[in-house]
């Protein structure tokens, strides 16, 4: 992502936009034509969303970072962009793909860090509870002490073959 060193000095926020929620199951039932272009339509979403002044990347597969000042109605914002992130998405075989992606935030403030590597590691634990919830998920302190395997949320998916992330 461009711009990352620049933000971070700056009073910023990570928020994630990560695993489009079922994301296989748009890959297996409409191709993989039309994963890409959810995955093209979440990131133009996402730059929509954060505005010119935020750094917008794909960390890969179909997890996402932005970097951004989130201001006082930080939650609400984050509502915003869950319900933009369930546009239905139009491949060019015409289909309707209905879609849905998780967030989670970590900002500064709360978890006492402007480090991008703690922020991010904040935001993907925020995140996976958010997906049990359904709903944006702001991190609070705890979420900067998750355990991580090799760059992975502990129990995250691939983490636990042979102790080590896969």
């Amino acid at each position: 992502m461009r711009g990352l060193e620049r933000d971070r000095t700056q009073e910023s926020a990570n928020s994630r936009a990560s695993d489009a929620d079922h994301f296989n199951q748009i890959n297996d039932g409409f191709g993989h034509a039309a994963g890409d272009t959810v995955l093209a339509a979440f990131g133009a979403l996402l730059t929509a969303w954060a505005g010119p002044r935020a750094s917008v990347g794909r960390l890969g597969g179909d997890e996402f970072a932005v970097v951004l000042h989130l201001p006082a109605d930080r939650r609400e914002r984050l509502e915003r962009l869950v319900r933009m992130l369930r546009t239905p998405v139009t491949p060019d075989d015409g289909r309707t793909v209905d879609v849905a992606a998780s967030v989670g935030a970590a900002t500064p403030d709360v978890i006492g860090s402007r480090d991008l590597t703690q922020l991010q590691r904040a935001a993907d634990a925020a995140l996976y509870d958010g997906k049990r919830s359904g709903r944006a998920h702001l991190a609070a302190k705890d979420h900067a002490t998750v355990p991580f395997v090799n760059g992975r949320r502990a129990g995250r998916p691939g983490t636990a073959v042979w102790g080590r992330a896969a």
